[in-house]
């Protein structure tokens, strides 16, 4: 029976969607079975045969509970890394956010959770839903902890940040920018090389981004100015009457008319 194929426990009106908890020995069954089909592929990954190390972690996916969220980040987590060997950015920024994604139904970022106490988890005064608390305690009874997530949330935002790199353009590189400085506050704990790898991100993005952003903008005003012309044409104008100047203060452009 597939982890991935079991029905969810219908919530009654109102309630948080609880996920279907399996019984101890039908969890640790299906677990094993995902951590057998995870450490096939980690040895087809250590090979350099990437595309079928990504065919083993899916494997491993559609095995493992739903509701283990941290084996299930582990697994994008892995599906990423082989993606950016294969040089697939855009699916490795996917995998990656899947993998984020998991991790943030076990323990909230910082930003949007217990901004009270400065702690990074809900306050007593929040209520944790019926979902959260089922996936904490599956957390802990197969012997993960919140350091073990944390740590797996810089592995993956590392990864993310240099798939969106590699990506370029304006957005993705927003999106690299952004995570390289969250990478930068607790708890993420860098290694020496992560974090001069930070480093130099952080000091370079900023002219990346401009110099896409630029870009970008100059391609937009370019065929702005070719469908322009197209409509301006029958009236014996083109956008050359036109006259488009950059105030350089607050990035916006004032236009005047000339004959």
């Amino acid at each position: 029976m597939s982890g991935n194929t079991s029905a969810s426990v219908t919530p009654e009106p109102g309630e948080a969607s609880a996920p279907q908890i399996f019984p101890p020995e039908e969890e640790s069954r299906l677990l094993q079975e995902a951590n057998t089909q995870k450490d096939a592929a980690n040895k087809t990954f250590t090979a350099g045969d990437y595309s079928t190390a990504i065919q083993g972690y899916e494997k491993a996916l559609a095995v493992c509970p739903l509701y283990l969220e941290y084996d299930i980040a582990v697994l994008r987590s892995n599906i990423a890394a082989c993606h950016i060997k294969l040089s697939e950015w855009k699916v490795a920024v996917e995998s990656a956010t899947q993998a984020l994604d998991a991790l943030d139904r076990l323990d909230p970022p910082s930003e949007t959770a217990g901004k009270e106490d400065g702690t990074g988890r809900p306050s007593e005064a929040e209520e944790v839903d019926e979902a959260a608390e089922l996936r904490l305690a599956a957390l802990s009874r197969t012997g993960r902890s919140i350091q073990g997530v944390h740590k797996l949330r810089t592995k993956a935002l590392l990864r993310r940040a240099k798939a969106r790199r590699e990506i370029g353009g304006w957005a993705s590189l927003q999106g690299a920018l952004e995570d390289y400085q969250a990478l930068m506050n607790p708890p993420h704990a860098l290694t020496n090389l992560d974090q001069k790898t930070v480093q130099a991100a952080l000091r370079d993005l900023p002219s990346q981004l401009e110099a896409a952003k630029n870009a970008e903008m100059a391609e937009m005003m370019a065929k702005l100015k070719q469908l322009g012309n197209g409509i301006l044409k029958p009236f014996g104008l083109s956008t050359d009457n036109f006259q488009f100047t950059k105030d350089e203060k607050t990035g916006g452009y004032s236009m005047n008319f000339n004959r």
